[in-house]
């Protein structure tokens, strides 16, 4: 994730159809183009809040590229020697995947690295594949913050997010090859390719971002972490960061809307995290 959270992009999936480039030389007519377009936008799924996606490839895919590239970066990034901060983060990582429903936690094999780097960076990937930087330690200063973001990162995972980016990638490529068939100007292309990316790409991921907060800060609170401490991290994220785009085209909601949403939850939240400490569930991970 830049600096706020981000999740990190698996490895390149095999196309479903043939590439754009290649749509468009061959002899494939844009009626052809337009039936896989509409293929592709009958996979439609729900988000865990209700919103309508579009996915493309199936939660094993998912999982497998997830895996593969939680690998690749585990080979080839410096991981913590740390025991201490090792205990810490598997500690609230424990709380937080407890914190999910039984089918969710079986859906997946859980496993959590502490990677060595200054980066304030965390991920999750599909297959639940946590990864976690030493550097968020410097902004999330408790148990609490790092499991907003943790939870953050988890709410990605349930939310088919990294499926999302694969699929409206697929969609795009589309897309272009059928403006390349009909033989539009060059400025054209690149007016569509602007076009594109701010009125369908970016607000789309905010809108994931958003909905990351959302489930995020549930997740936290069910499993027993202050939900109040999520607001407090991105002042935190807010003092260390420098300057931003403008939030129509960032592809996060600013640190001050962020705040703002998750205030509007936290007298549902603050309600859950009463209830899981009066069923036992107290988190007390200490680095």
């Amino acid at each position: 994730m830049r600096v706020p959270m981000k999740n990190i992009n698996s490895a390149p999936l095999k196309p479903v159809f043939t590439s754009a480039t290649a749509i468009a030389r061959g002899p494939i007519f844009l009626p052809i183009v337009l039936a896989m377009l509409l293929s592709m936008l009958s996979s439609c799924a729900n988000s865990p809040l209700d919103r309508r996606q579009v996915v493309l490839y199936s939660d094993a895919e998912m999982a497998q590229q997830g895996s593969s590239a939680y690998r690749q970066m585990q080979n080839e990034l410096p991981q913590s020697t740390n025991r201490d901060e090792t205990r810490y983060v598997q500690c609230v990582a424990n709380y937080v995947i407890a914190a999910l429903d039984e089918n969710q936690r079986n859906a997946s094999v859980w496993e959590v690295t502490v990677f060595d780097s200054e980066q304030a960076n965390a991920f999750a990937l599909p297959g639940g594949k946590i990864g976690v930087y030493n550097g968020l330690f410097t902004v999330a200063t408790n148990q609490h913050q790092l499991a907003a973001v943790m939870a953050h990162e988890v709410g990605h995972v349930l939310a088919s997010h990294s499926n999302e980016r694969a699929s409206q990638s697929a969609l795009r490529n589309v897309g272009v090859a059928a403006a390349q068939i009909l033989g539009v100007s060059d400025a054209t292309m690149q007016v569509l390719d602007v076009g594109t990316q701010l009125g369908i790409f970016l607000p789309f991921n905010r809108t994931q971002e958003s909905e990351a907060d959302s489930l995020g800060v549930i997740l936290m609170a069910n499993a027993g972490f202050d939900p109040q401490e999520s607001i407090t991290l991105w002042q935190n994220m807010n003092a260390s960061s420098g300057a931003r785009p403008p939030e129509l085209l960032s592809t996060h909601p600013s640190p001050n809307s962020r705040m703002s949403d998750l205030r509007s939850l936290m007298g549902a939240a603050n309600g859950l995290r009463q209830s899981a400490n009066a069923r036992g569930l107290v988190p007390d991970c200490i680095l």
